[in-house]
């Protein structure tokens, strides 16, 4: 039992709470309601070794550490061993409390007092019994004037021979009177000009401003690859990256693919204001290849198809209805020269690409332009029974454009499809 008593008064006195508003003051009256648990000895001559108890206590501070409580204790649930008959059970006395953190919210505290107890019932012998007990206790003040409390005490009394009793309470805690404590006033700043000025009013705190970094790495690309954008902020709650990322967390990273220098800029908003940065992402055309000679006995291509076709990505001239995927009859010339160069060339592999515009959003684009990417390979496969393992499909919505979105001319050149096979 002690060593259970010794465990709970350790994590009492390592609480601590942050400091309020004088939670605990000098000169306070209080009200307790409180109920609980009241553990017996084992060797007391009762069937029950736990009992409900019902109390109240009233209290006064001497000042907002040292207190005083008079105390009241109720039980009637326990019958002898035999299991005749109620016991009712009292005590009543008083307890000095000492509060060690009496200015926060959550006040921990010593308690310790003299009460008589009796066990009255069944023949019991009722004389009053001096009870000595000792524990500890915490209040936690929401408000000024409410709080919660638990308490656990540890009771002992002589009733033929010693007893060591045990009682666990929670309860409200109901102040009244009392003084506030007082407030030191602000001195007031001495100026060092001659001239008298008046007195400075409180300082406000502003909200500090945020501050932000953005970086690309690496700076310079070649068209195709891509780079890393990281960036982070402090002070600030929402961000924004343009052109077209649009909003995102306040720190973190992720690939860019431009297909153009593209200056990135990072614009993040908190309750000191605003602030904006920017990088650079350089974007270079990879380096010609060079021709390989063919050997001598390599034979040239041997149609206009098979030129336009071999080894280098071709533009097939094909134009869909708005948000359709199906081909026209008056497009499908174009599409028969690319049969005609996998028939001359039986081994040649390749992509079949869709491209778009930028009208619309990015999700919309995407699947428009792998829906007619499927279609041209469709109408190949099926009209000409071209093996589709040799063809792969894929939408780049408004990725890739070979041209500036910002006129009707440039749209409709990025609005394309394209084949890019090899020449095996």
């Amino acid at each position: 039992m002690k060593n259970w008593f010794s465990s709970i008064l350790a994590v009492f006195l390592i609480i601590s709470a942050t400091a309020a508003f004088g939670a605990n003051k000098a000169g306070e009256f209080s009200l307790s309601p409180v109920m609980g648990g009241y553990a017996l000895d084992k060797n007391q001559n009762l069937n029950k070794n736990l009992l409900y108890v019902y109390g109240l206590r009233a209290g006064y501070n001497f000042t907002k550490s040292l207190g005083l409580e008079a105390l009241f204790d109720y039980s009637n649930t326990a019958k002898d061993k035999a299991g005749k008959g109620d016991v009712s059970m009292y005590r009543y006395g008083g307890e000095m409390l000492y509060h060690m953190w009496p200015d926060n919210r959550l006040v921990p505290y010593l308690a310790a007092g003299m009460a008589g107890i009796n066990f009255d019932g069944n023949g019991i012998n009722n004389r009053t019994r001096v009870a000595f007990d000792y524990g500890l206790g915490a209040k936690f003040f929401p408000t000024e004037v409410f709080a919660l409390r638990g308490d656990v005490r540890h009771i002992i009394y002589d009733y033929n021979r010693t007893y060591n009793n045990i009682e666990l309470t929670l309860g409200a805690y109901i102040p009244f009177g009392g003084t506030k404590p007082s407030v030191k006033p602000l001195e007031p700043q001495v100026q060092e000009s001659s001239v008298p000025k008046a007195a400075p009013s409180a300082a406000v705190v502003l909200p500090a401003p945020p501050s932000i970094n953005i970086a690309a790495v690496p700076a310079s690309i070649q068209k195709g690859q891509t780079s890393k954008l990281t960036w982070d902020s402090k002070n600030a709650t929402t961000c924004n990256i343009q052109p077209e990322i649009g909003t995102v967390e306040t720190s973190g990273s992720m690939n860019v693919t431009p297909s153009a220098n593209t200056d990135y800029t990072l614009t993040c908003s908190g309750a000191g204001g605003s602030a904006t940065g920017g990088t650079n992402v350089a974007v270079t055309l990879p380096p010609p290849v060079k021709a390989v000679e063919p050997p001598p006995q390599a034979a040239a291509p041997k149609s206009s198809a098979a030129v336009r076709f071999c080894d280098k990505p071709a533009v097939l001239a094909i134009s869909f209805d708005t948000n359709k995927a199906e081909i026209k009859p008056a497009y499908r010339n174009d599409l028969n020269k690319l049969v005609e160069f996998l028939k001359e060339f039986p081994k040649a592999k390749g992509e079949i690409s869709g491209h778009t515009d930028n009208v619309g959003g990015k999700e919309f684009n995407n699947k428009l332009s792998q829906r007619r990417a499927d279609s041209v390979k469709k109408y190949i496969v099926d009209t000409y029974k071209v093996d589709a393992k040799r063809i792969t499909t894929k939408g780049y919505g408004f990725a890739k454009p070979v041209a500036d979105n910002k006129t009707a001319a440039g749209k409709a050149k990025n609005r394309r499809i394209e084949a890019n096979f090899s020449c095996e």
